[in-house]
């Protein structure tokens, strides 16, 4: 082979891998997202906005080469089922699903699409994962707390208030699975002269009752999960 075929051929090789990686991201990519708030809610939007700005950053611009179909569940579960399987119908090549709510109806949906979630408690412990390093399956995410620090809560609450003897850990049920996060806090509670009992709440009205009624007692406190 002559020297200029071959340089020839030799640089036609060494683009390859270039000229996929620039068809890839010339297709438009459709993001299928799930989000535990109402259309209007300016949190909601805000969150929205910012994840957009991040993948803008790395290359991935709305009305170029990226679609965003955003369902708003506003923490409901049969809204989240019935938007769950309004996004999966629309084909997207990955769904964002932020909260524990929000993630369930599309893992029993699916099991090959990718699907990343954003803001769970114990994904472990709830079943979504494998474990953190290696989450198996089609989905991965990033938690929102690490038990760690729930033990540190009983820390601080008993810097702030020496005279503590008792403590209360609201829990509320239905947006994550607080119980190992209750294990932490229990674990560390006799080394502070502590101890921990829990409430169970519905929704967020019960909170200020709830802790009315357990904060009688000069020697509690509550403590927030």
């Amino acid at each position: 082979m002559k020297r200029r075929e071959f340089i020839t051929l030799l640089g036609g090789a060494a683009a390859w891998p270039l000229e996929a990686r620039a068809q890839q991201r010339d297709r438009v990519r459709r993001l299928g997202v799930l989000m535990p708030f109402t259309a209007d809610d300016q949190e909601g939007q805000a969150r929205l906005l910012a994840f957009a700005q991040g993948l803008q950053q790395m290359g991935w611009a709305i009305g170029s080469n990226l679609r965003i179909d955003a369902r708003w569940g506003a923490g409901d579960a049969e809204r989240n089922r019935k938007y769950a399987a309004e996004l999966l119908a629309l084909a997207p090549d990955v769904i964002l699903a932020n909260g524990s709510l929000e993630l369930r109806p599309f893992l029993q949906a699916t099991h090959d699409l990718p699907i990343v979630f954003a803001n769970v408690a114990d994904p472990v412990g709830q079943g979504f994962v494998t474990s953190l390093p290696r989450p198996g399956g089609n989905v991965t995410g990033f938690t929102s707390s690490e038990f760690g620090q729930s033990a540190k809560w009983l820390e601080l609450l008993k810097e702030i208030a020496p005279r503590v003897t008792r403590a209360a850990v609201l829990l509320y049920r239905a947006v994550a699975s607080p119980m190992a996060q209750l294990g932490a806090i229990q674990g560390v509670a006799p080394s502070f002269g502590v101890e921990v009992s829990s409430i169970d709440l519905q929704d967020a009205g019960e909170v200020e009752h709830a802790i009315t009624a357990f904060a009688r007692g000069s020697d509690r406190a509550p403590v927030a999960n």
